[in-house]
């Protein structure tokens, strides 16, 4: 009589690897491993050290599931309820974008921004393709220190800057830099609830709840005629995929992730234009908007960022050499 095949740890990975990549899977190998860890509530570490361990049958069929939605398009993201960003941890839902190892470049400039060594307004340098990250430094009112949600400064110790993060999703910009900028107050805001109950959720696993105000709005909405909200930096990763674009998409992106955080409009550029054109209203003289952007887009969006009153700065690339970032400066002098 024939014996039952064993499905070791091993073995399962390696099947699974080779039906994700038939799946289309553009990292086969870490979606099963990912997986299996998540079925196992062990680290994906582990696994190395048990690849002749045969898991359970409970944890066997509760792995074959996952393997089953993720073959369908699935991300795994979704399926584990979690994703790394910025070396943070997030919990994510249908509810929000996925954070994206892109994104990480708009946090970078943030706090290259206010990190730079101090230069005189008109200072900031007007190139639009370096990928470097020259200093285009901020200048802020060191009498506001100690203002705002939570924040423990004293005037003369440190500089408070106000940081307003559009569109944020499952919180990852907004956490991220009040984890690094301990002086920043941060105001997040999106207009889905559910999203919001997502980062707050992350504002509180990272332990910035304090750090961070959450508000329900469409863009600038809720501020309207609100003429002491102001901003020395907004930072957004809006929509900004065109619909011709969108259908090009992976199933994975298209069938699971909300397509209020993915599509614009038919230019790709729409949000953006809009964000350019009542963004100044709310930010400080000589203070900064960020946005990440697709390369397709990003001449377009170097010509939105350079009409009065923005002066454009600079262009950051991604790893892949990518325009992926857009900085550009409030020139308005109120």
């Amino acid at each position: 009589m024939t014996q039952p095949e064993t499905w070791t740890v091993g073995k399962l990975l390696k099947w699974t690897t080779d039906f994700l990549r038939k799946h289309e899977s553009e990292s086969p190998r870490l979606d099963a491993e990912v997986l299996l860890a998540y079925a196992r509530g062990c680290q994906r570490i582990e696994l190395y050290t048990r690849f002749e361990e045969e898991p359970a049958d409970e944890i066997k069929t509760r792995f074959r599931e996952l393997v089953k939605a993720r073959a369908a398009g699935e991300p795994v993201a979704y399926l584990v309820g979690s994703k790394e960003f910025f070396s943070l941890n997030f919990h994510v839902t249908r509810d929000v974008l996925i954070p994206r190892p892109e994104t990480e470049h708009l946090v970078v400039a943030v706090i290259d921004l206010l990190k730079a060594p101090s230069h005189k307004t008109g200072d900031a340098p007007t190139s639009s393709e370096s990928d470097q990250a020259t200093s285009t430094p901020l200048a802020v009112d060191e009498s506001r220190a100690g203002e705002g949600r939570g924040v423990e400064t004293k005037r003369g110790e440190a500089t408070t800057v106000r940081i307003l993060d559009l569109g944020t999703g499952s919180g990852c910009i907004a956490i991220s830099l009040a984890k690094h900028l301990p002086n920043a107050i941060i105001t997040a805001v999106d207009r889905s609830p559910a999203a919001l109950a997502v980062a707050r959720q992350n504002a509180i696993s990272n332990g910035v709840d304090g750090r961070i105000e959450f508000l329900e709005s469409d863009w600038f909405s809720t501020f309207a005629g609100q003429s002491d909200r102001q901003w020395d930096i907004i930072v957004s990763n809006p929509p900004y995929i065109s619909q011709a674009e969108y259908e090009k998409l992976s199933k994975s992106v298209k069938n699971f992730e909300p397509i209020g955080a993915l599509v614009s409009g038919p230019e790709g550029t729409e949000d953006i234009a809009k964000l350019a054109m009542e963004a100044p209203r709310y930010l400080s003289p000589q203070g900064y908007l960020l946005v990440e952007m697709s390369p397709m887009i990003a001449s377009k969006v170097q010509a939105i960022l350079s009409a009065p009153p923005w002066t454009y700065c600079r262009t950051i690339k991604d790893l892949a050499q990518h325009a992926r970032v857009a900085v550009s400066r409030n020139s308005s002098t109120s």
